[in-house]
């Protein structure tokens, strides 16, 4: 399992995969069932369709590395027209944003501007959240996150767990009240740096999960969501909130749009906070190979569909 899951990390970083992968027609079929089409029409709708279930939906427009200061630009406006047409829709979604999308790779400073520019558009009670990239961004996305959030309080960042320096990470942000989604970690990562076994990932995430659950009784954290598929382990942090009285409404699971979809009703229905990522946009390659890397056993629903009709 760890060596298929190495295969396909490397394979999230091929670039002939990327450029040629997607025009075979199995792969795009794969890859509908993690997203429910490329345009944001396709994500409002798959939106409305959930909150009908009492789910509620945050946005990713794919996409990352822009190395051209006008496609980071044209992402912005992206962004502030898909949080106008929210709005006006009345959903309560909201967005996750990748920084090396909005231009980390070309200049911080450039990139924060456009990070502000998106932040000032949303609505006070919505969070816009910043994803965690590979280990290499982690030190720019923080020190990012930060200037972001002493200027608007609506604005959370993803940590991964499997990374070792994550404690350290939570502790730093604590002092200025952050919302943070706590992931396992999908890049391929040396265990110089990253606990290279699960169970330990699993451990580093409960560990991690707790703190931030006790951060949040106590007013150090405005949110504290927890995206996992691991639904063993997410009974296992709900067994905790109950004992720890950490009320439902504020216990949040944010998982990926197609999976676990019994699960994500289940919450929703008992009362938790059921939250679902709806990725699209034109740039999924990447980002639906580390999907597969997750849970290698997907490869067998892909398999599947190379044989359909």
């Amino acid at each position: 399992m760890a060596l298929m899951r190495s295969i396909l990390l490397a394979a999230s970083q091929n670039r002939w995969l990327r450029e040629n992968a997607v025009n075979y027609p199995f792969v795009r079929r794969s890859v509908s069932r993690f997203m429910p089409g490329e345009s944001l029409d396709a994500a409002m709708a798959a939106a409305r369709g959930l909150e009908e279930k009492k789910i509620g939906t945050v946005f990713t427009n794919l996409g990352e590395n822009v190395g051209d200061r006008s496609e980071a630009l044209a992402v912005t406006e992206h962004y502030l027209d898909a949080l106008r047409r929210i709005h006006e829709s009345g959903l309560g979604t909201e967005i996750s944003v990748k920084l090396t999308q909005l231009g980390l790779d070309l200049s911080p400073d450039f990139c924060f501007e456009n990070l502000d520019r998106i932040i000032a558009a949303e609505k006070k009670d919505a969070i816009v959240w910043v994803d965690m990239e590979a280990s290499s961004y982690v030190d720019a996305t923080l020190d990012i996150y930060g200037r972001a959030l002493r200027n608007y309080p609506n604005v959370g960042i993803c940590l991964q767990a499997y990374l070792y320096r994550t404690q350290k990470d939570v502790e730093g942000l604590l002092p200025m009240r952050p919302s943070i989604r706590l992931v396992k970690g999908a890049y391929k990562e040396p265990p110089e740096i990253a606990y290279p076994k699960k169970q330990d990932v699993d451990e580093s995430y409960f560990s991690l999960a707790t703190t931030m659950m006790a951060a949040q009784a106590a007013g150090r954290c405005v949110r504290a969501a927890f995206g996992t598929h691991d639904v063993k382990l997410i009974r296992r942090l709900a067994e905790h909130a109950a004992r720890n009285d950490f009320p439902k409404r504020d216990f949040e699971v944010q998982m990926l749009y197609g999976i676990q979809r019994e699960e994500q009703e289940r919450l929703a229905h008992e009362g938790y906070r059921s939250a679902v990522l709806v990725a699209y946009g034109t740039y999924w390659y990447p980002w639906f190979v580390r999907r597969l890397a997750e849970r290698p056993a997907n490869l067998w629903f892909m398999a599947r569909n190379l044989f359909a009709s």
